[in-house]
């Protein structure tokens, strides 16, 4: 049965709180999802880049498959219980705990405990961000809610920029030289040969978590609670079946949720993989991702912040549409390039390096690529999160916030698992990475004649 809640009139105190929770989730994603210590795990923890890239591919997968089982039961339950903090707390718990277990993800040492350790995190992050999203549409009115969506994406993105940047010019120390950006020997006597600039990072992103999801909990207002734990429980399977009846008749949702489920696929697929297969083509090491990373996030923050003001002004769906063909492009791109070429060959680049960081003009040319997937990355996650909070009312987002994560994460596993067996079957981690495009192209079809709002 539903339970309507009450819509509790949002202070801004409450609201700014909310969005530091972005703030406190993202550097999880940025340093250790993507940019310092996924490459490390498969440029030199693992015994061979090929491997690596597949184990950490299937380590996504894994994380996928549970999230998909889970999150639209939570999100019912969310609904009959009516508070979501103390789940937001219990899964926060697991989660540090979790990236705390990474330090000892040490060279040479056995690869399934970094892989069970992400695993574990991720899901816990997921399942976080269901309750937290779930709060928009009771505290933040309908027309605010595309701005406030991406700012405090851009905001999270901003708060992964400044651990991001902390690694580099204090922790992470290069291999050669022993010393961190600026010179200095790392914080803490860290050893950047046994890969604790890297292995620090889990440590690093569970204090900061910790730290500053605090505001939330002590500020921003949580729903009345409703029918105790384990009769939500048992009410949450018999309301996913009325939720997942109810979308065959809101076949708008039902068309956005789709193509959601596809692109997405994509977009996980592209953050999680894109640095480890940078790492795997020229090598890069701690402080070129690092760099790297901190390029993305710069134009990814004013990315959010100007894809807010179009939001407003052209709505949630065609901000998602124009950064679907961002990403598309900047994928083909990526793909096509390498040492001495890019775009297939298409356009020769000199394979002579200049010297310092980022040195031969494939390089520069990815790079140049990775800004556009920067622009676009977080817009279309942010927009996404708009779309679906204008289109349900504040007494059922729970459990469509849950069949939103499913939608997420339902076929998740599919882009990591195609890259991971594609990347072994041919050997190649770019043929692999191409399977990516097929996500974002499909996704971006189903959504072209989504309603919007969906109803």
């Amino acid at each position: 049965m539903n339970h309507p809640e009450s819509v509790v009139p949002a202070s801004k105190k409450a609201i700014r709180s909310w969005m530091l929770f972005d703030w406190a989730a993202q550097p999880f994603f940025t340093v250790v999802i993507t940019f310092i210590f996924a490459p490390y795990f498969v440029s030199r923890l693992a015994d061979d880049p090929v491997v690596g890239q597949a184990a950490w591919g299937y380590t996504i997968t894994i994380a996928g498959i549970v999230i998909a089982l889970m999150a639209p039961i939570l999100g019912a339950i969310a609904d009959a219980t009516g508070a979501r903090k103390r789940w937001i707390a219990f899964f926060a718990a697991l989660k540090i705990i979790a990236l705390l277990l990474l330090w000892f993800a040490a060279p040479g040492s056995a690869l399934w405990l970094p892989m069970l350790c992400v695993i574990v995190a991720m899901v816990a992050a997921e399942f976080s961000i269901v309750f937290n999203d779930s709060m928009m549409p009771r505290l933040i009115a309908k027309e605010d809610i595309g701005r406030v969506s991406n700012i405090a994406w851009g905001l999270g993105y901003l708060g992964g920029l400044v651990v991001l940047f902390s690694v580099l010019l204090l922790l992470a120390g290069s291999p050669e030289t022993g010393k961190t950006l600026i010179g200095i020997t790392p914080l803490f006597g860290l050893d950047a040969t046994q890969g604790e600039d890297a292995r620090i990072t889990g440590p690093y992103a569970a204090l900061w978590y910790l730290i500053f999801i605090l505001p939330m909990f002590l500020f921003t207002p949580d729903s009345s609670k409703g029918v105790p734990l384990a009769t939500a429980i048992r009410e949450s399977i018999g309301e996913l079946k009325n939720t997942l009846h109810e979308l065959k008749q809101r076949t708008g949702l039902l068309r956005f949720l789709g193509a959601r489920m596809i692109y997405q696929d994509g977009v996980n697929g592209l953050l999680a993989l894109g640095g480890t297969f940078a790492a795997g083509m020229f090598g890069w090491q701690t402080i070129e991702m690092g760099i790297y990373g901190i390029l993305l996030l710069v134009i990814a923050i004013g990315g959010c912040a100007y894809a807010g003001r179009l939001d407003a002004r052209m709505g949630s769906k065609k901000v998602i549409l124009l950064s679907l063909f961002c990403l598309i492009v900047a994928t083909i791109g990526i793909i096509s390039t390498g040492p001495g070429y890019s775009l297939f060959g298409l356009v020769q680049l000199s394979a002579v390096g200049s010297g310092g960081l980022f040195a031969t003009d494939a390089e520069k040319a990815y790079i140049g690529f990775g800004l556009l997937i920067g622009v676009a990355f977080g817009p279309v996650q942010a927009s996404s999160r708009s779309f679906m909070a204008r289109s349900v009312s504040a007494d059922e987002a729970g459990r469509y916030f849950g069949i939103y994560a499913l939608a997420g994460r339902a076929t998740a596993f599919l882009a990591p698992m195609a890259v991971a067996s594609l990347t072994l079957y041919t050997d190649s981690a770019r043929i692999g990475m191409a399977a990516l495009v097929v996500f974002l192209v499909g996704g971006l079809a189903i959504l072209w004649k989504a309603p919007y709002p969906a109803s």
